[in-house]
């Protein structure tokens, strides 16, 4: 199993639509939403750029050109998997197969970021033998997120998304690392989620948890953009 992160393929799934988000931006895709001087894009790429990471695929489709435009631009050494019509989180990932030459590779949401310790959450992922490993932190009470659970071995038992409840819970902070086996148990079809349709179906195998006491900032929607506009504004450089 690969432990040098700079032979890790880095997949951005840059392909949502960002309704809830076009209050604040209506004229592009969510990862180049302004931060600071740069976009959201430009921080997720400085967070992976810090650990050696340097091959990355972007996931885009909704506003797909502003983004390919916006990466010449700044001169960032990308491959683009671009989706026709929404394929959501998980069909994403299917759809950029053919352009992921690592084993294991690292996803990430192109509209959250957790400043884990990268070569931590590697390690982690190496020493479990883990199909998937899911970077979770603590969240406060919401509706809005993806619940996990967890043995005493960071073993997940239970994935349940967008799920209510009433304590402080851990939920995915949209990092993960999987092994290109993932593919064999992804549904035939080519539009689902990874959250709904897949990730509750591989419980069974050897899918961990590497929690982490670090806060995730999303721009989901006008609040939580506001929010990391003022936490982030610093990190464009």
């Amino acid at each position: 199993m690969n432990t040098n992160l700079k032979n890790i393929d880095v997949l951005i799934l840059c392909g949502g639509l960002g309704k809830r988000l076009r209050g604040s931006v209506s004229d592009r895709p969510k990862v180049l939403a302004p931060i600071g001087g740069g976009t959201f894009l430009d921080i997720l790429l400085k967070y992976a750029d810090q650990f050696g990471l340097k091959k990355f695929i972007l996931a885009v489709g909704y506003k797909s050109d502003q983004v390919e435009e916006y990466v010449r631009k700044r001169g960032y050494e990308v491959v683009f998997s671009n989706e026709e019509s929404p394929l959501g989180t998980g069909g994403a990932i299917k759809k950029a197969e053919p352009l992921i030459t690592s084993d294991p590779f690292l996803v990430m949401n192109g509209d959250s970021i957790c400043h884990v310790d990268l070569n931590r959450f590697c390690s982690f992922h190496v020493e479990k033998n883990a199909l998937v490993s899911i970077v979770t932190c603590r969240v406060e009470p919401s509706a809005d997120y993806g619940l996990i659970a967890m043995d005493s071995s960071s073993r997940i038992s239970s994935y349940q998304e967008k799920a209510l409840s009433n304590k402080e819970s851990f939920i995915s902070a949209g990092i993960y690392l999987m092994q290109k086996e993932i593919f064999s148990y992804m549904p035939p079809k080519d539009r689902f989620s990874l959250e709904q349709d897949l990730l509750p179906t591989l419980l069974k195998k050897k899918c961990y948890a590497f929690a982490t006491e670090n806060g995730m900032l999303d721009i989901g929607t006008p609040d939580r953009y506001g929010k990391a506009r003022e936490i982030l504004r610093e990190d464009v450089g």
